[in-house]
This record gives C-alpha cells, structure tokens and sequence, in this order.
C-alpha cells in the first residue's frame, strides 16, 4: 500500500481568510462568534454565528462569474486555491491522476432561501437560470475539479457534520490504493441563512445562550447547543513518494481513517457510543501507534449536551486508560461549527497542532462535567510535542469519522 503526504493546506474561517490568519487566531484563542451581521435576527430565537469575516470573493472569482456561484463554492475555491498554491502540484501531476473530493453538508443554502422567496413572492419567472447549478452539493467539488484540469477521481461526500473528515479519508484510501496521485480533499459550507438558523433551532440543536463569549462551552456543563459556522478547509494529499520526487513540501503523512455508523437515530448519538469508538478504532489501528505515541485529538465538540458526552465515552472505550493522557481540545470553541466544511478545517489545524508542537485551546471552558472529565486543554494553548494527531466528526444520521496525521 502506498504512503500519502499532505503537501499544501487552505483556509476560509470566521478567525481568518487564510490558512496563517486561522492559524493565528487559534493558537491565540480569539474567537470568531459573534451576533449575526447578514441578516436581521429580531424574529429568530437565535442570534449568533461564526461568519466568515471581511472576506473579498474577488480575490478568487471573476465579479461577472460571482452571481453564478454559491457562496459555499466560492468559499471551496478560495481554500482550494490557497492550498494547490502551497503545493505547488499544479505542473507537477498528470491531470487524468489528479482529483477532488470536497463536500458539503447542505450545499447551496444562501441559494435556495433566495430563489424560493423570489418563486413565492414574484413567481417562477423570478427563479435564476443559474439555481440549480448555483444549489446542487457537488458543485464545490466540480468548480474546483474545472479550475484546476483535475480529470481524476471526483467525489463530493455528504455526511452531515463529518462531511469534510470523511473527503479526506476516502481522499487518503483512494491514494494509498492506487485510484489518484494526489486529490484536492475537504468541505465547504455557507449555510448561515434565517431558514438554516430557525430550522435547527427548532429542532433545538443550536445555542439559546446569545452571547457571543458564552454560546459555544465545548465540554463545559453549561453547553446547550451548537453555534453555526461558515467557511471552507482544504489539503492536498499525494502519494508521498510523487511527493518526495517532486521536492514537495510535506507538512505531514496521513496515515489512518476510520467509518463508521451508528445506525440509530437520524440526529442523536447512540449514547453507548460505540459507533465513533469504531471509527477511532478502525483509524488507529490503520496507523499502527504504539502504545506510547503522544497524541493529540481535536474533537468534533459541538457544545451540545448529547455529543460532548458521547463523544467523550467513545476516546474512552477506544483508548482504555489512556484517555487520561491524551491531549483533547475543540476548536468550534472559536470557529463554531462549520457543518460540512468542520472536518477540513480542523484537518488543517490537526496538521499545524502536530508541525508545530502547539496544541489549541478550547475556550470558553469553565464548569467541568463530570461526564467530560479527560484534558480538553482549557482556554490556553500549549506547547506539546505529539507524534500523532487525530480529528473526529460525528454526523447528523450517525455519520462517524476519524483520520490521523504522524510527522513525515
């Protein structure tokens, strides 16, 4: 089986426009949630968000082409874009070896709200040519796919909230196993509509507590939901030996990934846990770490009161006793929860947190749970060399995934 590198990292956050910006702002703990700027929310029960922030969409797209596209694929491009530069793989891959796999959890949101208002209020002949295409969830996968020449192997995944974690892992497999050379992997998501926010605050999955420093308590007890983020996190993986040859930069191996299912409710975890414990499983296990390997987890950590437990008893049922000696931390804590685009994000971050041998914070922690009691490196970065870094989605529909990166 073949190795995979990952050679070039890209970044849309609400802490950053770019990957050295997002970077920054993590290992800082500056948060990115705020009250929501794009909307009126005075009928909403919610009020704050993760919004990307003083983002210029013509950096990456032509003005004439920006009504036409989506925001969450401008987002993909944008991210997309930064990381094939620091690749440096284009001129360097056979296009018919190239490919992407970037998902979506919800795909063109912004889209459709706009054109169902325009339908309800002025009739079909008010509905863009350009909103099927501009709406459909592959489209982040297929603009980048043509921006790129990349005639490969392209997949936009769709597992809810571990979207973006699942693209890189089939991204990882479809490398080692001979499909792909190299492929554009990771999630994009722009989903911060009025009808996004009613709909899962109806469902009560969001925060009620509307204050920015407080909405988002990873692990703490006084978490009550999530809180919505927008953006894009993308890597290029490559078969390391093309890697090697070409005189890459490799930031660091991917080297294991784990799928599974819960199988039992369309939005609540199994609270036996047992699903992502299977994941954790399966991608350790693919890794090979040794029983004395440092690692690093940066956790799926919604800060809602089902997932952090959950979640929390599955790194136990996984790592036995050595739970305890894990380094676990949330970055949602800061980005708020990016859906689909979650998974590539934290990659990026898991990828950085073991290069540089600093570990982010989860913020905001201050009430423990006894039903959370492992490290969740509360509210301060720190410096900590590990050999292996972990990153863990759980998906609405019982989507579980787990990928581990070790240093080249």
């Amino acid at each position: 089986m073949r190795r995979v590198a990952v050679t070039g990292l890209g970044a849309v956050t609400p802490v950053g426009n770019n990957v050295e910006t997002t970077w920054n702002s993590i290992k800082a703990g500056k948060s990115g949630i705020d009250f929501i700027t794009k909307f009126d929310t005075s009928e909403l029960k919610v009020t704050v968000a993760a919004e990307v922030k003083d983002f210029d969409p013509t950096e990456y797209v032509e003005k004439r082409d920006l009504r036409k596209t989506d925001e969450f694929t401008v987002y993909a491009v944008a991210a997309a874009q930064q990381a094939v530069d620091d690749s440096g793989i284009i001129g360097n891959i056979d296009p018919e070896r190239f490919g992407v796999y970037i998902g979506s959890g919800i795909g063109g949101m912004q889209t459709f709200y706009a054109n169902s208002i325009a339908m309800d209020h002025s009739g079909p002949r008010k509905v863009s040519p350009y909103f099927v295409p501009m709406m459909i969830g592959n489209m982040a996968s297929g603009t980048v796919a043509i921006r790129f020449k990349a005639q490969g192997v392209c997949l936009p995944i769709v597992t809810a909230c571990a979207t973006g974690t699942h693209s890189i892992g089939e991204a990882f497999h479809a490398i080692k196993n001979g499909y792909a050379d190299a492929i554009i992997a990771g999630g994009a998501e722009a989903a911060v509509t009025p009808l996004t926010i009613a709909g899962f605050s109806s469902c009560k999955a969001l925060t009620t507590r509307n204050d920015p420093k407080t909405a988002c308590v990873p692990f703490d007890k006084r978490r009550d939901g999530f809180v919505m983020g927008e953006g894009s996190g993308i890597v290029i993986l490559e078969e390391y030996e093309h890697a090697v040859a070409r005189g890459a930069k490799i930031y660091a191996e991917i080297c294991g990934y784990g799928n599974s299912c819960d199988a039992h409710h369309v939005t609540a975890p199994d609270p036996e846990a047992e699903g992502p414990a299977r994941a954790i499983r399966a991608a350790v296990s693919e890794a090979e770490i040794p029983a004395d390997g440092k690692i690093y987890i940066n956790a799926h950590g919604t800060s809602t009161l089902a997932n952090d437990k959950t979640e929390t008893l599955a790194i136990k049922k996984a790592f036995g006793e050595r739970a305890k000696e894990l380094f676990i931390s949330s970055t949602k804590s800061m980005t708020g929860h990016m859906l689909g685009a979650a998974g590539g994000t934290e990659a990026v971050l898991s990828v950085l947190a073991l290069k540089e041998g600093i570990l982010p914070p989860t913020v905001g922690y201050a009430e423990p749970d006894e039903e959370c009691d492992l490290n969740y490196i509360p509210n301060a970065a720190i410096k900590q060399d590990v050999d292996y870094a972990m990153s863990t989605s759980l998906g609405f529909g019982g989507h579980n995934a787990c990928i581990v990166f070790k240093k080249p």
